[in-house]
Order: C-alpha cells, then structure tokens, then sequence
C-alpha cells in the first residue's frame, strides 16, 4: 500500500467545556473514497472543518502528502492541493456558470490579473474550458448560477472545488436536498473523479447507502470520538456501530439507511 495522502492524528477540539471531537485518528489512502459517517450531534461535521481549516484544533495534527498543515487557513489548504465544498451551496448566484468557474480558476494564475478578462487569463481560461466539457455545463455556461437548479448549483460547486487543480477534495455533504436521481447522478460523478481521474476524496455524508455503495473507507463518529472504521462491510458489520448508530437494527446489503 501506497503512503497516506492524509494522515490525522489524535485530533480535538473544545468549544469552552464541550469536547466536540475527541483524540480522532485515521489516514486516507490516495485515489480513494474515504467517508465519515455517523448520527446528528457526532461531531462529522466539525471534524471536517478541522481538517480542511475552517476551525483550528485544539490538538493533534493534520499532515497531507507529509507536510504538516495543522490550523493551516483554507487557502493555504488549497495552495498545498487540497480544496473543500460545503455544506451550503456557495456559489455567486448573480453570475453566470462561467464565471463562477473563472473566479475559482484564477487561482492557477497565482494571483497575477485576477481582474483581467477571461480571454487574457490563458491559464484560468483552459480550466473554464476543462470543467464545463467535464461536467457537462456547456448549455449552462451563459446562465446565471442563481437560474440553476439545486442538484445543478450542488454539482457546479464540486467543478468549483475542482478549479484550482487539487489532489485532494473534502465534499462536505454533496448530496444534501438532491432528489434521488441527481443523488445518483453525484454517486457516479464523485465515483468518476476518483477512479477515472485519480482524485482523493473525503467526504461527510448522511446517506449511508450512498456511502456504503461509493466508499473505499468509511469513518464512523459518535459523541465526537471515531467509533469505527474500515471498509463498508466491516463498517455494516461492527457490532458497536450497530448499536450507536443503526439503533441495534442489523444493515443487510442494500438496505436504506439514512440519518
């Protein structure tokens, strides 16, 4: 096996007396889907934000491709390869598709003409370019992102994500709201990112048969600690996960699940 492109280590943070995420430790393999899962209040969330910078850790340590980016600020996350969605579509909705993929994509530019037309950004330009044949935008490129629909914005926001060229995607519940089809249609977009173009992905989610279909890893959290962790099978498996999550009710395969 390949070295980790992700290596947390005894993570934790405090909000005054609550221990939000406690001593959390596990790695992420590169090209691989690794998933974190677990019931409303589990702390998912603000794991996620500890690794990708958006909340500072009060100890432990996050180390991508062996460098140590522990309390790193999302941009400099993004600047060593590894870039975040969120949970709230964030996308400027009073501009068109391609625009909201040119500001993203200006990055390559490394600072240099952010306020330059498209035309004169070769870099950024060819980006654009590579994600609307990717994503299929090409009838949407000219429409502002706000006229999109919901499953639409939410994979406009992965292309976004995607701009700036990194080795490692944190997708911060990619389905949240989808109708069933646009679910799917996300399952074999991530699915694709990784296998086809090599991408590392993490990602919090509350589908579990989505993550249990999709993940090569799967990370179960509970009152802020890792209760669990290994391949969905093992996962499904685990009598603790069982009881902590799933309610004492055994997963079978292909089972809906949902938190």
């Amino acid at each position: 096996m390949s070295a980790p492109i992700l290596q947390v280590r005894d993570l934790g943070v405090r909000f005054g007396a609550l221990h939000a995420v406690k001593d959390v430790s596990f790695d992420a393999q590169p090209g691989a889907i690794t998933a974190v899962i677990g019931p409303n209040g589990a702390g998912k969330s603000s794991l996620f934000n500890l690794i990708s910078g958006a909340i500072r850790p009060s100890s432990g340590t996050v180390m991508f491709e062996g460098r140590d980016l522990t309390g790193a600020a999302p941009y400099q996350m993004l600047a060593a390869g590894l870039s975040r969605s969120f949970q709230i579509t964030r996308l400027f909705f009073e501009l068109p598709v391609r625009e909201n993929l040119r500001l993203a994509a200006q990055f390559l530019e490394r600072g240099h003409g952010l306020l330059k037309p498209l035309s004169r950004s070769q870099l950024a330009q060819a980006r654009v370019a590579e994600l609307i044949e990717q994503f299929g935008l090409a009838e949407k490129a000219d429409e502002l992102a706000g006229s999109l629909s919901h499953g639409e914005q939410r994979r406009l926001e992965i292309a976004v994500a995607l701009a700036a060229r990194p080795r490692m995607l944190l997708l911060d519940e990619p389905t949240q709201g989808m109708s069933h089809a646009d679910t799917r249609e996300t399952e074999e977009l991530v699915r694709g990112l990784a296998r086809q173009h090599g991408l590392s992905i993490l990602l919090v989610e509350h589908d579990v048969q989505l993550v249990m279909a999709l993940s090569d890893h799967v990370i179960v959290m509970h009152q802020g600690q890792k209760l669990a962790e290994g391949t969905p099978a093992e996962v499904r498996a685990n009598p603790a996960v069982q009881t902590a999550y799933f309610g004492e009710t055994r997963v079978e395969e292909g089972e809906a699940c949902s938190n």
